[in-house]
């Protein structure tokens, strides 16, 4: 959600380039403070209450009814309108919350997908051709050392270069075939930013280039292994369900 940019970059590209962490910290810590708000401020939480009371009473009474399988049959219908009456209830505050929460999810997965390419570090740029296509070449700047061979051949319709420079900014490569070529832009930085890794062209013989960055691992060097394996997205669901569980509690939503 690259028109987000110039809204929360300047708020959150410093906190970003400290720690990609803390940042998810912060935005599941408002995003669930702005839902929370939200389904507070548009439900009748005396008529949310009442109804979740008597969900409640319509699970002890299928409890006691077990032994009973018409009189738990009616008792269960019941609470499925009860149910479905406590949805309807929530979907409007849901509504409200959807499109502002699926545009920061397109900024946070623009800016927290991958790791940066860091200066002096060797990275590979991967591209799919046509068929009919058995060679390609890599033509960089002088900036841009190419590790690999620049001329490669094309196996099952895909070849791989490596390359690495020391200086930062933005850098343009191109693959040339024969009779065709196409350029993707990169950026070479310590902040946590990234170009769009993955470029599609149509009608070319070259059909897809795509930097291969390392994913984002927010606590790759946290020491824990099960923590050090999980991107972003699994990282604000997570953090996302302790902070609504407790300012539910808090402020005491039904």
């Amino acid at each position: 959600m690259a028109f987000l940019d110039p809204i929360l970059n300047p708020v959150l590209q410093p906190l970003l380039d400290i720690s990609p962490f803390l940042t998810l910290v912060i935005l599941a810590v408002v995003i669930s403070l702005l839902i929370t708000l939200v389904y507070k401020f548009f439900t009748n939480q005396e008529k949310m209450k009442e109804m979740k009371d008597k969900q409640k009473e319509s699970q002890k009474k299928m409890k006691e009814l077990r032994s009973n399988p018409e009189e738990m049959m009616k008792v269960q219908k019941e609470a499925m309108k009860l149910n479905m009456e406590y949805m309807k209830s929530s979907f409007k505050p849901t509504l409200i919350t959807m499109i502002p929460i699926l545009l920061i999810f397109g900024w946070m997965s623009g800016h927290l997908g991958f790791e940066p390419l860091l200066p002096g570090v060797t990275y590979s740029m991967t591209a799919e051709f046509d068929e009919s296509i058995q060679e390609a070449e890599l033509v960089v700047s002088e900036e841009i050392k190419i590790v690999s061979d620049k001329m490669q051949e094309v196996e099952l319709g895909k070849a791989t270069w490596k390359f690495k420079t020391k200086i930062k900014g933005e850098h343009l490569i191109t693959i040339k075939t024969e009779e065709d070529e196409q350029s993707k832009k990169i950026l070479v930085t310590t902040n946590q930013e990234f170009i769009e890794p993955i470029s599609l062209f149509e009608n070319s013989d070259i059909q897809k280039i795509t930097v291969n960055h390392n994913k984002l691992m927010p606590l790759k060097n946290a020491g824990i292994p099960w923590a050090s394996s999980w991107g972003w997205l699994g990282w604000y669901i997570l953090l996302s369900l302790i902070f609504s569980m407790g300012l539910r509690k808090l402020l005491k939503i039904y």
